[in-house]
Parts: structure tokens; C-alpha cells; sequence
């Protein structure tokens, strides 16, 4: 909701991205063991991908700076009987959690990034991964039919990761975006696997 506090996203009904579930793409890293350590979900939302990892028995933290996410987030953990923290927090500031994490995850929140706000963005993600940690980053990609806001090329993500020497790019493949208006087959997305250096 360009041009209106994140918040308003989630006060007439669910977000645009926001589809009662978490993310394919997360689910499979999960399923496939590339969950390690403490977990940081980074633009959490409603909480469905941070919610769905800690009912896997992992120490998950889930940021936003949209209140009534967290809200909805919170309650659907005391609903589900799993444990998971919620938090507002900026992005762009995580050195402030004063924690590091062994695997972060940020599902849609590299894209809301202006080219200019990205360096910065890869830095606060440094400030909270430990050495060696593991970032999954789900964003939507300019390859393909029917794209969704803000799509990202595949040169565009490597270089904001990869410029400032904190992180290392070891995959971005091929993937998709599940939102309430691309269809069961969602949005083209592209998975990137970020080491931490």
C-alpha cells in the first residue's frame, strides 16, 4: 500500500502477501535442514513463516515495524500453542535487538528496498547474523510473466549483498512468491542463499 504506514496493510483484512501459511520457499529450506541456531525473521508480518519454523522446535524472533501484524502474529502463537518472540523493530537498525542469530530470514522485505536503502539494509542483516550464519532472502524477480511490485534483477540482489563484504552469495535460484493476487502458482521470486562472512 505504497505511500501508507505498513500498518494499514493489515487493518481491513489480510495483507497482500499475507496467504494463511508460510512461504513455499521457506517451508523447503526448513523441511531440508537449512534451519540453524536462533532464527530472525526479518519483516515478519502475520508471523506464518517465523510461526511455522518455530513449531519445528527452533528459538525464533520475528520483527516488524507493523503493530498489528505482531498483533495478529502473537495471537496466532498462544492459538497454535508454539512458542515464538514478536517484536517491532526497524530493519534497517538490528544492530539495536542486541542478539545474533545462526539463520535469518527475510521473506519479502528485500524488495520494499529502494537501490539506495539496499547497502544499508545488507549491513543492519550483518549486524544481526553471527559468523557463518545463514540468510534466506524471497523476493519478487524480474524474469517472467506477471510479476509483482518492485521486482528485483538477479545482478541487483547479488551486488547489495555481496558490495559491502559481509556476505557471501552462494545461490540465487529460480522460485515463487505465494500473494492473495497471482494465482495457486503465485509471483516470480528469486531464493537466495547468503552466507555470512
Amino acid at each position: 500500500m505504497t505511500g501508507l504506514p505498513w500498518d494499514a496493510s493489515y487493518q481491513d483484512g489480510p495483507a497482500p502477501w499475507d496467504v494463511g501459511g508460510p512461504q513455499p520457499a521457506i517451508a523447503r529450506v526448513a523441511a531440508e535442514g537449512g534451519i540453524a541456531g536462533a532464527v530472525l525473521d526479518v519483516g515478519c508480518g502475520s508471523g506464518e513463516n517465523a510461526l511455522h519454523v518455530a513449531a519445528l522446535g527452533f528459538s525464533v524472533l520475528g520483527v516488524d515495524v507493523a503493530e498489528t501484524a505482531l498483533a495478529i502474529a502473537r495471537e496466532q502463537a498462544v492459538a497454535r500453542g508454539i512458542e515464538a518472540e514478536f517484536a517491532v523493530a526497524d530493519a534497517f537498525h538490528l544492530e539495536r535487538l542486541g542478539r545474533r542469530f545462526g539463520t535469518v530470514l527475510d521473506s519479502g522485505m528485500f524488495h520494499t528496498c529502494d537501490s539506495d536503502e539496499r547497502p544499508g539494509y545488507a549491513a543492519s542483516l550483518a549486524a544481526a547474523a553471527e559468523r557463518g550464519a545463514t540468510l534466506y532472502v524471497l523476493c519478487f524477480s524480474d524474469i517472467g510473466p506477471d510479476p509483482g511490485p518492485h521486482p528485483v534483477g538477479r545482478d541487483e540482489l547479488r551486488g547489495a549483498f555481496e558490495a559491502g563484504g559481509q556476505w557471501n552469495v552462494v545461490a540465487i535460484e529460480p522460485d515463487r512468491v505465494l500473494t492473495r493476487f497471482h494465482g495457486d502458482d503465485g509471483a516470480p521470486a528469486w531464493f537466495a542463499t547468503i552466507e555470512r562472512i
